[in-house]
């Protein structure tokens, strides 16, 4: 690897590490997820993810995410998107007793898409969301709305570098995302900086249309009167059409 891109590794591994390097409380839990986008003409496609996550130490499904969306590009670095999103939350109360929270969400997003150098691969993704979460229960009045921005950033670094587009082989993931409540923030956490989640992998380019990459996700929450730093082994795969 070339010395500048050396310095570039290490430059992003600074930015995407979390703010604060001990956390109030720790969790493990596993993600799994796929990302699907389709091109149907010059100017307009769809995408689509699914993604399963679990609750601490892998103790039940906490998170089920299904999140649509059609697509235009402007141009083939850069997509604007509008998308639905339904997410169902299982939990737990101090007694035990298992609740169920669904949420909808109406969200809107641009992404920009460029090279560093010849062969780094980078896309920035900025995404408003609406996000209308249910009550927990039919006895209890805690539904809410709440909007949400999200800035995102991900670099592909193949391993080999001997063509201009990268087809096939293995790959590192380096990625980030901040999350902020520009609306209603009391009801969520009280804050408006609300989440950190930083992201490296391992990837396989299969072909032009397939990767898949598993990784370590460190999910850094800010609730209300705490925080707490959730690691996550994680496995995705991106499907391209």
């Amino acid at each position: 690897m070339q010395l500048k891109h050396k310095l570039l590794v290490l430059l992003v591994c600074l930015f995407i590490a979390p703010a604060r390097l001990l956390a109030q409380e720790n969790q493990f839990s596993g993600w799994a997820a796929w990302f699907h986008s389709q091109r149907l003409s010059e100017h307009w496609g769809y995408s689509f993810d699914g993604q399963f996550r679990s609750h601490d130490d892998l103790s039940y499904l906490k998170h089920t995410l299904l999140r649509p969306s059609a697509n235009y590009y402007f141009a083939n670095n850069k997509v604007a998107a509008l998308g639905y999103a339904y997410i169902a939350t299982n939990g737990r109360t101090a007694d035990g007793s298992k609740t169920f929270r669904p949420e909808h969400r109406i969200w809107q997003q641009y992404t920009y898409s460029h090279k560093l150098g010849k062969h780094i691969a980078v896309a920035h993704r900025f995404r408003l969301e609406q996000r209308f979460l249910g009550q927990t229960a039919n006895n209890k009045n805690d539904d809410y709305f709440a909007q949400r921005f999200r800035y995102f950033v991900r670099g592909i670094i193949p391993f080999k570098n001997d063509s201009a587009v990268f087809a096939k082989g293995p790959f590192l993931a380096l990625q980030n995302e901040i999350f902020f409540n520009v609306q209603n923030k009391n009801r969520v956490n009280k804050h408006f900086f609300d989440q950190n989640r930083a992201y490296v992998a391992l990837g396989y380019r299969v072909s032009k249309m397939f990767d898949v990459e598993a990784g370590y996700l460190n999910q850094y929450i800010n609730l209300a009167e705490a925080y707490t730093l959730n690691h996550v082994a994680q496995i995705a795969f991106y499907t391209r059409f």
